[in-house]
């Protein structure tokens, strides 16, 4: 059986301004770097505003398991099956970060012969996006320690400085570390922090900017630390924004690849959804509802976590109205929620399906509080049998939900044929009345607690003694009606990854609270979640590496 990078390394790719034009893109609006990857200009993004908006499709899935959901490979699959269909269909997805690609996760290209290519590129360096990034928010940081070392004009308390350095890699050392030790000349000693970049508020906000005057107020707003008052100190106030901007300018262009089968792929942003808001850019989303007629996008992780954050921030701050959900699920992944250990996943077991399914229930029900049809599809696996698939079926119709098996990772989009014919048929068969969550004027507490009981489940939420001051601080500033961004674990529904299926009753734990003034959300952090993950016992990257040829090998 070959690999997901042998699949990618063999395909016979087209020329990205090929693909370009099939969607009537001219070269001249292609900032091209290569023969497959390239830049789409801002002069093409202002000039299809006029056109009308296609159908939007959010993808989501139930929450992980070491058995495997395939949100990305059904996303990719689904796309190639409306090209295959004769349908103008583009895709919309995050770019992957280097921490999971050499971490445990691997990367986010998708699988068997439903990815977006070229492979290797989107999983390393793709086009510099991510770096950018990283360099735009490690100069406000140096900014910043420049600014209390040269006099301290604006009197920040260095016990108070809340941003924090970044580096798109899993490295648990950087944490918690110590800044300007050495001479006086080396900078004021204090305690420091670094986030993995995908967890940088300067991501989300490249992810959340409209245009480039958006994204320079954006940067402008970010509160770096607090002063002798207990005042916010900006970004504007150190004039970092400039400079910032100039660094993130073509970063903030959407990024154009193509499928296996040669459908273009609008990939651009990358926030982890566990830790922020999990979406690929909205500028990328609504240029390709410009482009074309269906629009295939995704939220990380289970729904609980990425959709749960496209509808309630992204939707809620960009005015997109998705028409339809597709929500994937694997008969492997529902027994595992039942309890049955990874080794025993391919034997038949209608018990265990049983216990199991409850977790795709309540991510029904749910989506189903957004008012969006549901289609559910099965991301298929040769272990399944016709009793569990239909189980699942019933459920699902019962349920008030349409159902398609997807055999997308084995076939490409001929595998996805079936799927797209159901979200048609759901497109035109039944409206989406979408709306959000919550209004913008509850108090954050309030919004904590209704994402905790309604999308969660949980009995109750506690909150340490700094996060209820945080809290009370943030309101104080003005900040009380910013939508909240859940940082939780993506394994359980609650904030227990070890609590699989649908636990109820449990408690959340909320134990500290900041506010991302330029993204336009307040993070609440719960349990044991961090911002800078840590390498595993055998990451990846031992077994990735190039050989004579440069040709990369072990990349998944």
């Amino acid at each position: 059986m070959k690999t997901d990078i042998e699949i990618a390394q063999e395909a016979k790719l087209e020329s990205i301004v090929d693909v370009a034009g099939k969607i009537g893109i001219e070269a001249d609006d292609l900032e091209l770097y290569g023969k497959y990857k390239a830049k789409i200009a801002d002069e093409y993004i202002e000039r299809v505003q006029s056109n009308p908006d296609g159908k939007l499709i959010l993808v989501t899935a139930i929450n992980p398991t070491p058995a495997g959901e395939g949100k990305t490979t059904t996303s990719v699959g689904l796309g190639q099956a409306f090209g295959r269909m004769g349908h103008k269909a583009v895709i919309a997805l995050r770019e992957p970060s280097l921490g999971p690609c050499f971490g445990i996760k691997g990367g986010a290209a998708g699988g068997g012969y439903a990815q977006v290519v070229p492979m290797e590129d989107l999983n390393l360096h793709f086009t510099g996006d991510f770096h950018a990034v990283t360099s735009a928010n490690n100069l406000l940081a140096a900014l910043l320690d420049n600014h209390i070392q040269q006099g301290n004009e604006l009197r920040i308390d260095t016990r108070q400085v809340v941003w924090k350095r970044c580096l798109d890699m899993n490295d648990r050392s950087l944490r918690n570390i110590v800044v300007g030790l050495g001479a006086k000349a080396d900078g004021f000693v204090r305690e420091d922090h670094f986030v993995i970049t995908v967890a940088s508020e300067i991501m989300a906000i490249l992810c959340l900017a409209a245009d480039l005057q958006d994204l320079k107020e954006r940067l402008g707003r970010i509160i770096v630390a607090y002063n002798d008052q207990g005042e916010p100190v900006t970004a504007s106030d150190l004039k970092a924004v400039g400079a910032m901007a100039a660094l993130l300018k073509d970063a903030l262009k959407p990024n154009l690849i193509q499928t296996l089968e040669h459908t273009p792929a609008l990939v651009h942003g990358g926030p982890f959804a566990n830790i922020a808001h999990g979406c690929n850019s909205v500028r990328a989303t609504k240029t390709a509802l410009k482009m074309a007629d269906y629009v295939i996008t995704e939220a990380g992780f289970g729904a609980d976590l990425g959709a749960e954050k496209f509808f309630d921030i992204k939707c809620r701050m960009a005015g997109l109205k998705p028409d339809v959900v597709v929500l994937v699920a694997t008969v492997r992944a529902l027994k595992y929620n039942g309890g049955i250990a990874k080794e025993a996943l391919s034997v038949e077991n209608l018990p265990a399906l049983q216990v199991g399914i409850a977790n795709l229930e309540k991510h029904i029900e749910n989506l189903q509080k957004y008012h969006v049809p549901i289609v559910v599809t099965l991301n298929s696996f040769v272990t399944d049998t016709r009793k569990e698939i239909d189980f699942v079926r019933e459920f699902c119709q019962e349920r008030g939900c349409e159902f398609a098996i997807s055999e997308v990772w084995e076939k490409g989009g001929e595998g996805g044929v079936e799927l797209a014919s159901k979200v048609l048929e759901t497109l035109e068969k039944k409206e989406s009345g979408f709306k959000v969550l919550y209004e913008d004027s509850l108090p954050l507490k309030e919004k904590i607690e209704t994402i905790a009981s309604e999308i969660y489940g949980a009995g109750g939420v506690t909150y340490t003694a700094a996060a209820l001051k945080q809290l009370q601080n943030l309101e104080k500033l003005g900040f009380g009606e910013l939508p909240v961004c859940m940082a939780k674990t993506q394994y359980s529904l609650s904030d227990d990854p070890t609590l699989l299926g649908r636990p109820v009753g449990f408690t959340m734990h909320v134990r500290e609270v900041y506010v991302s003034a330029g993204a336009g959300f307040v993070v609440i952090l719960t349990g044991a979640v961090m911002t800078m993950p840590g390498l595993p016992k055998k990451p990846a990257a031992h077994q990735i590496d190039v050989d004579d040829n440069g040709k990369i090998m072990g990349l998944f």
